[in-house]
């Protein structure tokens, strides 16, 4: 079966060695009259690549203010915070320098800008956003690939509520990349950004629809190239090539091609979501914490499915005669993977030993289920009962 579908990917890309010279430029195309030029931490600072986006909009002739601060799991607070910035100072543009929780805290801040309610509605499932602030994005961390998707994850600071919602307005104009801003990544946040960009396919890769053959063999060579790549600059941090491969990866595994005649389940996202906002770890790592556990829920009813994955991704022998035990073995691989690039297997690793309680489970249940009212996914539909098990499997 091939789903229809609409494939829509509007941003330009501009990919290479020298492509940061051409922000002011693209900014001006976009008529902007003020900008707010949005980061995270220090690190854009430290390596001088504000410093080039200021002169590039400078020579441009284009005004700025900046607000930087973004953390990782990006908070509603912040995005407050800009709103509130953007309508004082008649910001029309928002240029987010850093990776996905700038580039989301970015298009959250150009939803809530034009609209008069709290922007949380938006998350809250109250309303439907109609209008976003146009965006451009200096890409740093090849991992989430908002740089090129619709979708945009924020965290409610009370509660620790983090969820996610789509619209394509919210689609960057353009998106400038260059590998070479990312030869001083940390390995772990490397192996992070890796697995976050397989996940993305994966979650896509494993669907009803199995009969679009291009869309799976585009997903399998992503998904292969990255996992080579990963491996490789663990050695070679500095690798040009490598580092290319990663980056764009990034964006054609979260641009919907991965999705053409199939569709998207994002149940192991949806459950990381509640993992990472409960304990503030690195969203990539989780994902690698829990996927081994859901893979084991749902394999055995779809087992075609993951043996194709073991033989065509992980590289497994296909053993015809026992199918169930070719699929376990594509999971073994994955599993072997993370670890030789540094991810967890089970929220005890992703804690550092720590094991979660009972109660904490239940936190997450109800907070993914939203008190039981919901579902996740679709190559399976989990139920609260169904994410307890999982959280259970992988708690280890």
């Amino acid at each position: 079966m091939i789903k229809d579908f609409n494939f829509y990917a509007p941003t330009r890309v501009v990919f290479g060695r020298n492509a940061e010279g051409k922000i002011g430029e693209l900014v001006k195309s976009c008529n902007a009259g003020k900008v707010l030029v949005h980061y995270g931490g220090g690190s854009a600072e430290r390596s001088g690549l504000l410093n080039v986006v200021r002169k590039q909009l400078r020579e441009a002739g284009i005004d700025f203010i900046e607000l930087g601060g973004v953390v990782p799991n990006p908070l509603l607070s912040k995005v407050y915070e800009g709103i509130e910035l953007c309508r004082r100072e008649k910001v029309d543009f928002i240029l987010a320098v850093g990776g996905g929780s700038v580039i989301d805290s970015s298009k959250a801040i150009g939803y809530g800008v034009p609209y008069e309610g709290d922007a949380w509605d938006f998350w809250d499932g109250k309303a439907t956003p109609q209008q976003c602030l146009p965006i451009g994005a200096v890409l740093t961390i090849p991992a989430a690939g908002s740089e090129m998707s619709s979708s945009s994850v924020i965290t409610k600071d009370e509660g620790l509520v983090k969820r996610g919602i789509t619209s394509d307005l919210c689609r960057c104009r353009f998106a400038v990349m260059n590998p070479e801003r990312t030869y001083t990544l940390p390995p772990y946040q490397t192996a992070a950004g890796a697995t976050d960009i397989m996940m993305h396919t994966m979650e896509r890769y494993f669907t009803r629809y199995n009969e679009m053959t291009l869309t799976d063999a585009i997903s399998e060579a992503l998904l292969r190239t990255v996992k080579d790549a990963a491996l490789a600059v663990m050695e070679r941090p500095e690798d040009y090539r490598l580092r290319a491969q990663i980056m764009w990866a990034s964006s054609l595994a979260h641009n919907d091609l991965t999705e053409c005649g199939a569709d998207r389940d994002f149940g192991t996202h949806r459950l990381e979501h509640e993992l990472s906002a409960l304990f503030g770890v690195t969203h990539g790592a989780g994902l690698a914490a829990l996927w081994p556990s859901w893979a084991r829920y749902v394999k055995d009813r779809h087992l075609a499915r993951f043996v194709q994955f073991a033989v065509n991704v992980m590289g497994v022998e296909n053993d015809f005669a026992h199918p169930d035990e070719t699929a376990e073995k594509g999971i073994r691989a994955i599993e072997d993977f993370y670890r030789r690039i540094g991810m967890p297997t089970n929220i005890r690793e992703l804690l550092g030993g720590r094991v979660i309680t009972d109660e904490e489970i239940e936190v997450m249940v109800d907070k993914c289920s939203r008190g039981g009212t919901i579902t996740v996914g679709s190559l399976e539909e989990l139920r609260a009962e169904d994410m307890r098990r999982i959280y259970q499997m992988a708690r280890a």
